[in-house]
């Protein structure tokens, strides 16, 4: 079994990158440039993201991706907070939700 550590760093942090690229580029209208700034990471990754080559987990919790689209929505408005701050607000979405919990025989 893989540790909670592991876990998401390996497929949960792809996840809400992937799914927060996803919303700047088709509901706010983003590039990859932009998306890839604003979130820290290369165009090249972003590339991935959006051919589905990076994500072996979905998320249908309409809390989670609410959480989703709101640090879409503050990075659009604002760069007051950071990327490690809107991740790290919706891990604890996940954590709430014991997302986690329940991937853990998914991901071995």
């Amino acid at each position: 079994m893989k540790s909670p550590c592991e876990i998401i760093v390996w497929h949960v942090l792809p996840v809400i990158r992937k799914d927060i690229a996803m919303d700047l580029i088709e509901d706010h209208g983003l590039n990859q440039k932009q998306v890839a700034g604003k979130l820290g990471i290369t165009e090249a990754v972003i590339s991935r993201y959006l051919s589905g080559e990076r994500r072996n987990l979905e998320i249908d919790d309409n809390v989670i991706l609410n959480g989703v689209r709101e640090s879409a929505n503050r990075f659009v408005k604002s760069n007051s907070r950071s990327v490690i701050e809107e991740t790290r607000r919706i891990c604890n979405i996940l954590k709430s939700k014991e997302f986690i919990e329940g991937i853990n025989y998914v991901c071995r």
